[in-house]
This record gives C-alpha cells, structure tokens and sequence, in this order.
C-alpha cells in the first residue's frame, strides 16, 4: 500500500478503567472516581484483555431507553488498542469494499447487509454486475504468539454459518469469509482447534468445498481504524505452510 487507508470513526471514545466483568454482556468501568456499568458488545471469553486495572475506550450512550450509559468499545494491551466491538468489522468491510481497498474484492458492491437465505443471515450479499457473492465476517481479538485464532469462544452459529456456506458453494454459489483481526499484532491466522474442533472443522470443509477465505488485520486509534492488509492463514491443525 502507498498510503494508509483510513476510516474515521463514527464516535468518540473516553477513556475508562476496568474493574470487571459481572457477565457476558456487560462490564464494570471506573470513570473520574465513578463506577457505571458499561454494555459489553463482545461476549467472547476475552479473559487474557479484560483484567482489572487496564485501560478502557468507551462511548457515551445517551439513548433514553438504554439500561447502561456507556459501550465499551476498546481495550490497551500495553500500547496496543485492540477493538471490543464484534460489529465495528462489518462497517470497516463495508468502507473497505466501498473504496475499492480488497483487491479480491474490487468491481464488487454492497447488494444488501445481513441476507437471509434458508436458515442462516450472513452479514453481505454482494454484487458485481449480474453476479452475486455471499460474504460472511468474523471478528478476531485472541492472539497468541503473533498468531491470531478464531473463535476465543465456543460458537455453534459460526460453525453452522460455515456449514451453510459449504453447502451453497457445492451447489455453485459465489460465497467468502473474512476474518477481520481487530489488533495489528498478528502475522498469521489460524482456527482456535483446541477451544472450538466444530467450528475449526467446518472452516476446513468450507475451503475445500470453494468458500473464498481471507483474513486482514487493523490498527485501532482513539480516532480511526487503519487498515494493515491481507495476512496469511493457515487452516491444518499443525501447520507450518501459510497461505494467502
């Protein structure tokens, strides 16, 4: 890439403190001497980020029907911002797919977002003329050692996506997942194989039954999201071969 691609983004974050997580959905934040409870968007395990003391970027929220006054949309590990916000990927595809920055992806415009077909909603149906592409997108947050691994949860609807995508693109259906890695530490992705063998396995079968698979990572501000390219994967249990 020449120049950075960029995408501002869409609120402002403040800094908070971690003090814990009561449940899945909702954390425990320290603001000016404050604690508030703060709505969680990630409800993966996320145990090796939110340990308490780190520092949080949060977003105010001041809808009047909400049951919590902020978001937590961030986390430090160290100096490194690694986004909360499993939906922030599909805005960032969006812009990605919008400006023309996938090069795989380039000619190709968002149809419609989360396109019911059967029993599954994938998150965009594509189009390039009169053909038409399903793209399903992941959120990465777990890496460990440089390597990125999806999910750092068990997740039935992610394996039975991946499986229905196999299946439409037997029977001749344009289809892709992308993993978006929302920190800019990692240099390869695999499969979390040891947390989740459902969903590993059913990302193997999707591959071969011709599902497109790419994985991208981002460098995260309090002010934008910077896109850092396509990364290699690596889909077998031990692998040492990586493909992009």
């Amino acid at each position: 890439m020449n120049k950075m691609t960029i995408m501002p983004l869409p609120w402002r974050l403040i800094q908070a403190t971690f003090v814990s997580r009561p449940n899945r959905f909702i954390t425990i934040i320290e603001l000016n001497g404050i604690e508030y409870e703060s709505h969680l968007p990630d409800p993966g395990r996320l145990k090796e980020l939110l340990q308490p003391g780190v520092k949080l970027m949060v977003k105010a929220e001041p809808g009047e029907h909400r049951k919590t006054r902020f978001s937590t949309q961030a986390v430090y590990l160290g100096n490194t911002l690694i986004s909360l916000n499993s939906w922030l990927p599909n805005r960032f595809v969006d812009f990605l797919i919008a400006g023309g920055h996938l090069p795989w992806l380039r000619g190709w415009s968002v149809c419609q977002r989360e396109f019911t077909i059967g029993h599954s909603r994938f998150d965009f149906l594509l189009k390039n003329g009169k053909d038409t592409r399903l793209l399903e997108v992941k959120s990465v947050t777990l890496v460990e050692g440089m390597i990125a691994k999806f999910p750092d949860a068990v997740t039935v609807r992610g394996a039975r996506h991946l499986n229905h995508l196999a299946e439409l693109s037997k029977s001749g259906r344009k289809s892709g997942v992308l993993f978006v890695i929302q920190r800019e530490d990692a240099t390869l992705f695999r499969p979390q194989w040891e947390r989740d063998p459902k969903l590993a396995y059913a990302l193997v079968a999707a591959h071969e039954s011709g599902v497109d698979v790419r994985v991208i990572k981002m460098k995260m501000t309090p002010e934008l999201l910077i896109y850092l390219g396509e990364i290699p994967w690596d889909l077998r249990r031990t692998g040492d071969i990586p493909k992009i």
